[in-house]
Formats: C-alpha cells, sequence, structure tokens
C-alpha cells in the first residue's frame, strides 16, 4: 500500500470548543492509520460565512502519512464528526462542536460531487492556511501548483488573521 501526506483541518465553535478538537485529534489517530503525525497550534478566529450570531471558531490542522485514499477519509471524518454530536441539518454552515475537512491527501485531486480535494476554499482561508502553514509551509498543494506559504502569503480574504490560542494541546 502507498503512503500518501494527508492534511485535515479541524474547527469548533459550539460547546467545549478545545474538548471538540481534542476528541477529533483522539478519534483521528485512533481510526484513521495516520503515521508520523505533526498538529499545528490551535488558532481562534472569527467565523466566515456563518449565520449571525455564530460563535468565534477554534482551529487546527493535523498533517500525517496513511494508506487511506480521499474517499476513506471522507467517510471516516463524517462519522468522527457526528460521534462528536453534529447534526447536520441543511443550515450552511451552523454552528457545530466539530468540522473536520480533508484539505489534502498525497498527489490526489478530486472534483465530484461528493468530493473536491485539495480542499476547494484552502487559498482563500487564512483560519486553514496558518495553522497549515506553521507544520508545512513549502508543501506543494497538487492542482493549485503553489507551497501552503505562498498561498497564505497572498491570501487577500478579507477575515482578520487568526489569533494564537494555545501551542500544545
Amino acid at each position: 500500500m502507498k503512503k500518501h501526506r494527508v492534511a485535515i483541518a479541524l474547527g469548533s465553535n459550539l460547546g467545549d470548543r478545545l474538548e471538540n478538537l481534542r476528541f477529533g485529534r483522539k478519534e483521528l489517530l485512533a481510526r484513521g492509520e495516520l503515521k508520523h503525525v505533526d498538529c499545528s497550534p490551535v488558532y481562534e478566529t472569527t467565523p466566515v460565512d456563518c449565520p449571525p450570531g455564530s460563535g468565534n471558531f477554534l482551529n487546527a490542522v493535523l498533517l500525517g502519512e496513511t494508506i487511506f485514499e480521499p474517499e476513506e477519509w471522507l467517510d471516516l471524518l463524517l462519522a468522527i464528526e457526528e460521534d462528536a454530536g453534529r447534526i447536520r441539518n441543511g443550515d450552511f454552515n451552523a454552528p457545530r462542536p466539530l468540522d473536520l475537512d480533508l484539505l489534502t491527501c498525497g498527489e490526489f485531486l478530486r472534483d465530484t460531487p461528493r468530493l473536491v480535494i485539495p480542499h476547494p476554499g484552502l487559498r482563500a482561508r487564512k483560519f486553514v492556511l496558518q495553522p497549515l502553514c506553521d507544520l508545512a509551509p513549502d508543501l506543494l498543494v497538487p492542482g493549485f501548483d503553489r507551497t501552503v506559504r505562498e498561498m497564505l502569503n497572498s491570501c487577500n480574504s478579507h477575515e482578520p488573521s487568526p489569533v494564537l490560542y494555545l501551542q500544545d494541546w
């Protein structure tokens, strides 16, 4: 089985946000066949494209090696979100205890109704680019042909920059 480098974003803006991130990390490590895992610091960010009154997010990124392919990751991420209490009721970007996004998975490119990889919002989201840049600034993102650092430096999103919340979690 071929190993792939995978990047997964974790976010929470409902309930005990830090514990929700810790739950997500624990489940990813236990169920995701991840090896050589690095964890970014946790950042606090203002909600982007969320309903009015949504609370601030805590965000982080995990980077590791896996034998899982993108579709396997999608199924696992959705299951872990559900186990954390996330209810998908059709409200776009509603507050949630845990949000897990597959950012990249090796050299895989996907563009299907169910999965787009690399994550389509990756290059425009400081709250994902900053923690990913902490881990792998020179990671060349397939399909974008730019490094994470280049994407962060050229990100012209109007969202405020993420604020360091916790270095080690």
